[in-house]
């Protein structure tokens, strides 16, 4: 393993529909503006604006799954991108836009089931497993057969892509030549203290599970309560995704919005089988693979200490540590992502160049 130093999620589902109305005037009038008044150099930024061939693939249970191709179909290497918890396939957009640039990069970005564009799941497969099989059919139906592919995650698209490997270890090594992990983990996710101090953190392990079903039950009418409170959802936001003071607000209100759009049970449904994923035994099936895991310092939902274990497992990996990095990398700190994502790829090509000539 090398090491490189550089210099949302479910536990805010609840927080504004248990907040007041004189909590909501008092963040707008301070917190809110203060935040939002930030030099903005993302302003006229299409976030969200740049769209690819789209395609619609059927899960293994019926679930059509939304994706968009970008780049030749006869491109040695496919880049398969999959988002987090919360988010879409929109999270990726400087990974989008700037490795579109380069010459014969092909990239294949797919929504999450019950996420972004995709087909709503029911509640017994929505699980880590489930969109393991999804990220197979995604793979079969959009890569060339016989050609190379390698595989992106971030956060709970890590842990799809780990449990890609569980599942279906044959594709890894011969047609999956590359993995780069960003901002996730093996497990243990159900120890998340969102950075509180350790006596409030136990508290927050005790009681969220029961707060989420119970939100789950009452979904539609929490929705309403997140739109009224969209001001407090922002500083949430900042607060929890985010590490760097100078990310602009633009980028805050980008990911807050792929959040509100997220209906209030798919977090509920989805919440049980990230505190219960374990995938630690899974990693060795990628142990021989290049990989690359970017982990932020200040990460208060996959804390650094999950990515370092990650790297630790894969021999073959490089690990690049962010110091003011929060939970989104690849928005907050784009260039180091995309830098990443481009090196692992310079590392596969030549395999992929030999296997397509």
């Amino acid at each position: 393993m090398n090491k490189k130093r550089v210099g949302l999620v479910g536990a805010a589902i609840g927080t504004a529909g248990a907040i007041g109305v004189g909590t909501v005037v008092a963040a707008r009038r301070y917190a809110v503006g203060r935040e939002r008044l930030r030099p903005d150099p993302d302003r006229n930024e299409p976030l969200g604006e740049l769209r690819g061939r789209p395609q619609t693939v059927v899960a293994g249970d019926g679930v059509p799954l939304y994706v968009e191709v970008e780049g030749p179909d006869d491109a040695p290497l496919t880049i398969v991108f999959s988002h987090g918890y919360c988010l879409t396939q929109d999270s990726w957009h400087f990974q989008r836009r700037d490795l579109a640039r380069q010459d014969g990069v092909r990239m294949v970005f797919w929504d999450q089931r019950s996420h972004g564009r995709s087909g709503r799941s029911d509640h017994a497969h929505a699980t880590i497993d489930q969109c393991g099989d999804d990220l197979r059919a995604v793979i079969e139906a959009t890569t060339v057969p016989g050609r190379r592919v390698m595989l992106v995650g971030h956060s709970m698209g890590g842990m799809t892509i780990m449990a890609l490997a569980d599942r279906h270890p044959e594709l890894f090594g011969d047609r999956i030549v590359g993995v780069a992990l960003v901002n996730t983990s093996s497990g243990d996710l159900a120890e998340l203290t969102l950075g509180l101090p350790e006596m409030f953190g136990k508290v927050f392990r005790r009681t969220v599970p029961g707060v989420v079903r119970g939100i789950g039950k009452r979904g539609k009418l929490i929705d309403r309560g997140r739109r009224i409170g969209a001001d407090v959802a922002f500083v949430i936001t900042r607060r929890v995704a985010f590490a760097d003071r100078d990310v602009s607000p633009s980028i805050v209100e980008f990911v807050e919005r792929m959040i509100g759009s997220t209906p209030t049970d798919v977090i509920a449904e989805f919440y049980p089988t990230l505190a219960e994923h374990d995938k630690l035994a899974a990693l060795d099936v990628l142990r021989d693979l290049p990989a690359v895991v970017v982990v932020g310092e200040q990460d208060r939902l996959t804390p650094v200490a999950h990515g370092r274990a990650i790297a630790a497992a894969l021999p073959e990996s490089e690990l690049i540590e962010v110091p003011e990095g929060g939970h989104v990398l690849m928005l907050e700190h784009p260039g180091i992502v995309t830098d990443a994502i481009a090196d692992l790829a310079e590392r596969v090509r030549p395999q992929a160049e030999e296997r397509s000539a």
